[in-house]
């Protein structure tokens, strides 16, 4: 029961990135993509009627953490508690942003509200990547789940690398969604920034995958097991899959290839951390695993039962809204915030 919890929380988590990256990695580009004032409410109603949703997920993979994995849960907020805090001003922030700025006519609050889009969107997508990548490497937590270490200890070379990943993962998997919503000529230059950011991924995403060698012990599990490959195997051909896309036009495909390629990332590290969930630098005997820091078995079962009835129920209502609002923006849209 245990493994099968593990496997839904990182699976949750992955749609979240999924889902949520592309409203994120929109909303940190926004600056760079919009150069007129439609552009700016084009890109605000291609994210409008999306981004709530997105976020349950978010209270999902959290409350899975919780419910699950309550000692993984009160270390992790522990020893995480200043980026997460970050995160969490940065998307009460962000949801600010979404409602109040078109509330107000003077232009001074409209462009201090798409500042505040901006980096509620890019601090979460940089901060996330940055926790996950230390999860994967290790914190310093000693026998009674206490944190030996600060803010700093966080912000190391592989954790940065990781950061930077996930936000250029977000970009690219914003820019090609807004390809899909937009015409004339912000569709051009999301699709332009789509294939310059995509080269830059690239390279990234290459360094990940070899600094991880020496940075963590994450591909433990695939020389134990080598058919988990097909896991970074299957992110490297939806990350070419999405370059292919992109030079063909199919901009749907692309982006969802994009949102696999997200998935396969989030899950790569996941699959390597096994049975792990926060790993301790200090001394491999102190870290959290599905085992050690589960809720009991009974709690579990009843868990399980929840999430297939109401995470169905979640996906049916989330498939309705991107159907209904799949298609491109007109000027008549840009009239209805989050149309």
């Amino acid at each position: 029961m245990q493994t099968i919890w593990f496997g839904l929380w990182g699976i949750l988590w992955a749609v979240y990135f999924m889902l949520g990256g592309f409203d994120l990695g929109l909303g940190t580009l926004m600056p760079v993509l919009a150069r007129s004032e439609e552009d700016r409410q084009t890109i605000r109603n291609a994210i409008g009627p999306f981004w709530n949703g997105n976020e349950v997920w978010l209270i999902t993979a959290g409350g899975v953490t919780f419910a699950a994995f309550p000692t993984t849960y009160s270390v992790l907020f522990s020893s995480l508690y200043t980026p997460l805090l970050m995160i969490l001003f940065a998307l009460i922030i962000r949801a600010a942003a979404f409602e109040f700025r078109n509330e107000s006519k003077s232009m001074v609050w409209r462009k201090l509200w798409d500042i505040g889009l901006t980096l509620g969107s890019f601090v979460p997508a940089l901060l996330f990547g940055v926790a996950f990548a230390n999860l994967f490497r290790g914190i310093p937590i000693d026998g009674e789940g206490v944190y030996r270490g600060n803010l700093l200890t966080l912000l190391n070379p592989y954790g940065l690398l990781g950061g930077v990943l996930f936000v250029l993962l977000f970009a690219v998997h914003g820019t090609i969604w807004l390809t899909t919503k937009s015409q004339g000529d912000l569709h051009r230059r999301a699709a332009s920034m789509a294939r310059k950011l995509w080269m830059v991924l690239l390279i990234v995403a290459v360094a990940f995958f070899i600094a991880t060698a020496p940075a963590t012990g994450l591909y433990g599990n695939y020389v134990k097991l080598p058919i988990v490959f097909v896991i970074p195997a299957g992110a490297f051909a939806a990350l070419l899959a999405v370059r292919l896309c992109l030079a063909r036009k199919k901009w749907w495909k692309a982006w969802f290839s994009s949102g696999v390629l997200i998935v396969f990332a989030t899950l790569f590290g996941v699959a390597g951390l096994y049975p792990n969930l926060i790993v301790s630098s200090i001394d491999p005997k102190y870290s959290l695993t599905a085992t050690n820091s589960s809720s009991s078995p009974l709690t579990l079962k009843i868990m399980l039962v929840v999430v297939l009835v109401f995470v169905p129920i979640v996906i049916v209502y989330q498939a309705w809204a991107y159907n209904i609002f799949k298609h491109r923006l007109t000027e008549k849209d840009l009239g209805h915030e989050g149309y």
